[in-house]
């Protein structure tokens, strides 16, 4: 795996934060109810480099086909080096993105700049990536898709085409979760800022002004739940593992890039287990502590981090994962999380696999589409009336930011991941039932709470913004919000969940 080292960037993007920073634009009632259907200038110059020659920009972000999605069927032996080559694959994207950020002034002069510096060169790079992930799959005997070849090329894309506001109107998830309201609600402000002339945000690239919306102007659009059938288990069990008030933080991610360090390339908020990393192994994670009350819970919950964008900095500024990839603003810590797991309105559920891993929700959703998205953000006092997918809320004043998260509660029954980490689990349909001989297991959800001083918009532009971390050529786009688990217990916590829910108890 030396291969996947990453490489340090150049002192211009250390200089190029602090000049951005200078750019600063100005500086419960959880609906556990409807998580039963929810379904990812010159050369020198900085990330978001001179915001008005930027406006001028006709390119906002680079969109690359996810070929981790693709690769449904590795075999065993190989997932690690491929899991490898899927970084690599990664990084040659944001160090593309970088280049595009900070040669706003060639792309102004040459129209051909983007296609024959930047993007060819990424293609170029691409298929030899790709190549090594076919020999690593054929070299242990299995077969890699026929369509692998056509994954190389990437293309330019404009901010209009991004899920910015309410311009994708395909944004409902599995079962129609999100729907009518809320993209009335992104068409409201959009229609009330227009498009936005740059990329926005301190560092260049996000959020802009249509990423916001007034959540007291956008329709109700919640669903009520699944009606509970005969065989429900409608118990909750409650696991306390506090806020990250540690600051537990990192930008690898044990999940997609084992073994690469920065895979990521944003920062983490990790809860319960405490050694978490890249190198992190099913062994080190049963001999790691815990931030949760319960001792027996030594399972990790981690998701991105929150950042305001008020023109101040973090210990990372200077660093991968955080400045040098766009990731800027002070960290939030949640003021509250909520963490629980809930019953099936249709069936009894099994207990959780040792080491089940899922992710719910897609980062890439800015290039990916909203297929997978499973972002959920709301105001306390909303939440059992509006989910926002595609946008963050502003909260009307006494009124706190939510991020809620519902993974997935149905599981194949024999894998605890899988090549492509999301075809060992699925959402149930929206009756609440699990198809396809899936079972049912308990369903873990997440509440964070944090307290922002509401975002304002101004002549099409924002002012102290908020938006979670994402991968650089994202643009921090609501939409890209999504949560990462592995479930590690011990002392049979796992049987004690499943046989509280099904008994319909709420235990904690």
């Amino acid at each position: 795996m030396g291969r996947n080292t990453r490489k340090r960037r150049t002192p211009l993007a250390t200089k190029a934060i602090a000049a951005s920073a200078a750019l600063a634009l100005g500086g419960g009632g959880l609906i556990w109810a409807n998580f039963y259907a929810s379904a990812h200038e010159s050369d020198n110059q900085s990330w978001g480099g001179n915001q008005t020659k930027a406006a001028t920009a006709q390119v906002a972000t680079l969109s690359c086909p996810d070929v981790g999605q693709k690769l449904t069927n590795v075999p065993a032996q190989a997932r690690t080096e491929v899991a490898g080559e899927l970084a690599n694959l990664d990084r040659q994207i944001t160090d593309a993105y970088q280049r595009l950020a900070t040669t706003r002034d060639a792309q102004a002069r040459d129209a051909s700049f983007v296609q024959n510096s930047i993007l060819q060169p990424l293609q170029d790079r691409r298929k030899v990536i790709l190549d090594r992930i076919k020999l690593e799959i054929t070299r242990v005997g299995g077969t890699a898709p026929a369509s692998l070849d056509t994954l190389a090329t990437c293309t330019a894309q404009n901010a209009n085409q991004t899920t910015a506001g309410g311009q994708q109107q395909g944004g409902q998830q599995q079962g129609g979760q999100q729907q009518g309201g809320q993209q009335q609600g992104g068409g409201q402000q959009q229609g009330q800022n227009g498009q936005q002339g740059n990329l926005g945000g301190q560092a260049g690239n996000g959020p802009v002004a249509a990423d916001f919306v007034d959540i007291t102007k956008v329709q109700a659009n919640v669903k009520a739940k699944p009606r509970a059938g005969r065989n429900a288990s409608t118990g909750t069990f409650t696991t306390r593992c506090g806020v990250n008030a540690n600051k537990n933080h990192n930008t690898d991610n044990v999940i997609v890039a084992p073994g690469v360090a920065n895979g990521a390339h944003h920062l983490h908020d990790y809860v319960g287990n405490q050694k978490v990393n890249a190198f992190s192994s099913n062994q080190t994670f049963l001999q790691a502590g815990t931030s949760c009350q319960n001792r027996s819970d030594l399972s990790s919950y981690y998701w991105p981090v929150v950042r305001v964008q008020d023109g101040t900095q973090d210990f990372d500024q200077n660093a991968d994962g955080g400045g040098k990839e766009g990731n800027v603003g002070r960290i939030l810590t949640p003021v509250q999380a909520q963490i629980k797991y809930v019953g099936s309105p249709r069936s009894k559920v099994v207990a959780m696999p040792q080491f089940l891993r899922i992710i719910t929700g897609d980062a890439k959703t800015t290039t990916n589409g909203l297929a997978n998205a499973n972002a959920h953000w709301s105001c306390t006092g909303f939440e059992n009336k509006v989910q926002l997918t595609t946008q963050y809320p502003i909260c009307p004043q006494g009124s706190k930011v939510v991020r809620t998260f519902a993974f997935q509660s149905c599981w194949d029954g024999q894998n605890v991941d899988s090549a492509n980490h999301r075809t060992h689990v699925a959402f149930a349909d929206a009756n609440g039932n699990c198809q396809n001989g899936f079972k049912a297991i308990p369903q873990l959800t997440m509440r964070l709470v944090y307290d922002i001083k509401p975002p304002t918009v101004q002549n099409g532009q924002v002012k102290n913004a908020y938006a979670v971390d994402g991968f650089p050529e994202q643009l921090h786009k609501a939409a890209t919000d999504h949560d990462d688990f592995i479930s590690v217990t011990k002392n049979g916590l796992a049987n004690k969940i499943a046989n509280c829910v099904n008994r319909g108890q709420n235990c904690s």
